[in-house]
Formats: C-alpha cells, sequence, structure tokens
C-alpha cells in the first residue's frame, strides 16, 4: 500500500509476487532500493526508447569515424613550437651536446591568425573578409595568451638529442612523450627533479633549457597517388633570430621543414628481427577507428595495415607514445615555402619576425612558467 501511494496509483498492476524474486536475488533492501526498482518497472517506454536509439548512434559512427580519420588536405594544425634540452643526470651544467639527455621539440596549437581578426563581423561582413584572405594566411597562428593555466599541448622527444639536418636527408625517430591541457603538468614534468636508485642512492636531474622559440604549421599535400600523400611540419624562429652555438648543434635552423610519417603500433619486428621503435607497452593505443580507417589494418591482405602514413589527421598526435618519423627536407624560408606551398613560408616568417620583439619574459608566461625554474641563456645562443 505505501508504494500504491506514493507512485499516484500507477503500481496497480505490480504484483507483491513479482517483487518477491528480487528480494531473493539481491538480498535484503532498503527502502530506497525498493522506490528505484519501482520507478524502473513503472518506465518501461524509457528504456525501450533509449535501447532503440543505440543501434543508430553506431552506424553514424562508422560514417563518421571514416570522414573523420581521413586525409585532410592543407593547413590541419598551426601554432607555436618551442625547442627545450635537458642536461644529462648528475650534470649541473651543460658544454656541449654530449652533455645532453634529451631533445624536446613542444608544439602549442592555436586557431589561425585571421579568425581572431575576423571574429565579431556579421555574417555577410565576415564572407568577405574570407574573400580578402591572402595566401598562405591559414598557416599563421593567432598571438599566443600569456599566463593561461590552460592549453593544448604535445611534448615530442626527438632521437639522437638534435633534429635531422636538411642538407643531409637526415631520418630521425621521435616519439609523443606528453599530451595535456594543464600548463603545471608540463612545467612539473620539464623541471628539475630528484630521486632514488638502490645501487648509486639519489640522482638528480636539472631542468630543462629553452634553446629556441618560433611559429610552425602542418601542411598535407595530396600527391598524384594516395601512396605519394605528404605531411610536411615547418617552422620559422622568433627566439632567437639568429642561431648561436646551441641552435647549430641541436639543429634547430632559423627556418626548416621535415616530412612527418607516423608508426603503426601493432607492426611486428623488421625482417632481420630488430626492434622498430618503442616497446609495446609504450606505443600509442590507438581507437580502431584509426588503426581501421588510417592504418588500414585487416584491410587488402594486411594483417597489421601499413606501417608508416602520414598524418592523415591531426589527433595522430595526441597520443602518448605515438612514434614519428622526421625526415629531413628542406632548410630556409623558400625551402619551407616549398614544403608547405602556397606562400605559407614566407606567412610564417613574417608572423616570427614580428614575434621576435617579445622579450623572454614573455616566452615562459605563454607556458605558465616560472621563469627563474628554467635557464633562458641557451636561447642566446650559450649553453649553460
Amino acid at each position: 500500500m505505501p508504494v500504491q501511494t506514493r507512485s499516484g496509483g500507477r503500481t496497480r498492476n505490480v504484483s507483491p509476487q513479482k517483487k518477491k524474486p528480487v528480494r531473493s536475488r539481491r538480498g535484503k533492501k532498503e527502502e530506497g532500493s525498493e522506490k528505484r526498482d519501482d520507478e524502473q518497472v513503472i518506465e518501461p517506454k524509457t528504456e525501450e526508447r533509449e535501447t532503440e536509439e543505440i543501434p543508430a548512434k553506431k552506424a553514424r559512427t562508422g560514417e563518421e569515424e571514416a570522414q573523420r580519420y581521413s586525409f585532410h588536405e592543407g593547413v590541419i594544425e598551426r601554432g607555436h613550437v618551442y625547442f627545450f634540452y635537458r642536461p644529462k643526470v648528475q650534470h649541473e651544467e651543460v658544454h656541449d651536446i654530449d652533455d645532453v639527455k634529451n631533445f624536446h621539440m613542444l608544439l602549442v596549437p592555436r586557431p589561425p591568425e585571421f579568425s581572431i581578426h575576423t571574429t565579431g563581423e556579421t555574417s555577410q561582413a565576415g564572407t568577405d573578409e574570407m574573400k580578402l584572405i591572402p595566401e598562405g594566411a591559414d598557416a599563421a597562428p593567432a598571438e599566443e595568451t600569456k599566463d593561461q593555466p590552460k592549453k593544448h599541448f604535445r611534448l615530442i622527444t626527438v632521437g639522437k638529442k638534435h633534429l635531422p639536418d636538411p642538407g643531409e636527408k637526415g631520418v630521425f625517430w621521435a616519439s609523443v612523450t606528453a599530451v595535456g591541457d594543464e600548463l603545471h603538468k608540463l612545467e612539473k614534468g620539464l623541471g628539475e627533479r630528484s630521486y632514488q636508485t638502490k645501487t648509486r642512492g639519489e640522482r638528480h636531474e636539472g631542468p630543462a633549457r629553452l634553446a629556441g622559440r618560433g611559429v610552425y604549421a602542418i601542411v598535407n599535400t595530396r600527391g598524384k597517388t594516395p601512396s605519394r600523400n605528404e605531411t610536411h611540419l615547418g617552422y620559422h624562429l622568433s627566439h632567437p633570430s639568429e642561431a648561436g652555438e646551441v641552435q647549430q648543434e641541436l639543429g634547430i635552423y632559423t627556418a626548416s621543414s621535415f616530412v612527418l610519417q607516423v608508426k603503426n603500433p601493432g607492426v611486428e619486428p623488421g625482417s632481420f628481427g630488430q626492434r622498430i621503435g618503442l616497446p609495446a607497452w609504450r606505443r600509442a593505443n590507438y581507437p580502431e577507428g584509426i588503426m581501421t580507417y588510417v592504418f588500414e589494418k585487416g584491410t587488402r591482405g594486411r594483417t597489421y595495415g601499413l606501417r608508416f602514413t602520414p598524418c592523415k589527421c591531426i589527433e595522430l598526435l595526441d597520443y602518448e607514445g605515438a612514434e614519428l618519423l622526421l625526415i629531413a627536407a628542406r632548410s630556409g624560408v623558400e625551402g619551407v615555402d616549398q614544403s608547405l606551398g602556397e606562400n605559407r613560408g614566407e606567412v610564417l616568417k613574417e608572423v616570427g619576425e614580428r614575434e621576435s620583439q617579445e622579450p623572454t619574459e614573455d616566452i615562459f608566461r605563454e607556458l605558465g612558467m616560472e621563469k627563474d625554474a628554467f635557464p633562458a641563456e641557451p636561447i642566446e645562443g650559450h649553453w649553460i
């Protein structure tokens, strides 16, 4: 009777005999649990509607993933790039590249500059403004905000502790070691740290050093056939305006570009049994959509799919453990322009030169970092 009173008389068809099996399976229930059971019994239509919607969502998801992970031509990302190196353990100072433990490239994406400038325009005015956007402007990132604790970032660790030389057409391994939106976590990860070992006791690592800052763009170029599609990453430094000793040894040119390829984390070892890239437990755990539509796993007789692929969509870089190949392409403004196309190298140069007027202190404000915690002398070309 109390149940019928609270339910407004809608529980007339619920007999006590139907409730007994529930108690026998679940044991003694509190009164609140009986209320929830009653609510579930008297609202079956809602559950049926929810159940009917699930298959439709799954069908749409497959189509959406095919589009989402297809090859996106043009600029797929632009932003600001920062170069850091960390000294070896127990090294308080760095005198040359032999004293360097890790070399990092930090990517912080930004919306295009023209999208910020046209905010607030009417729809007609916005259409007219789009027609006036100069060639290559889609590569120019909006001005970086300062003193903001949340920004999307990717920290990429480059093998051999320096960038490949475009003149030698080198090929270097790299991996995405950190992805996030909390800059204080990035600051902690790049900061100094101490830890205990069983054999050597306490060990100390100094903080990472800032060696460069600039603007970058990642561009997809469609080839005559899908196998000739390419992804290029090009950048132009804002700090320093001229490369010093540090930048030269780390392979940081004033302007440079690379062919970027992403490795399939599911590939087997090479024909000679050599391990390729990271161990399996450290590799990116991509969802099935990426494995199917990007790496073509299980298609065309490929058990594991393609071994390498261009960066068809930027989501490929948003997984820790993503393994990359950086293939040196070209250096200089003209070289970057040739790699990225549509005058984008020149646009990056203009933005880089304009932002070079900002003081070094503002670079750390862009990253939400305490300047005193990270040595900045290397950005002037001096090892420390």
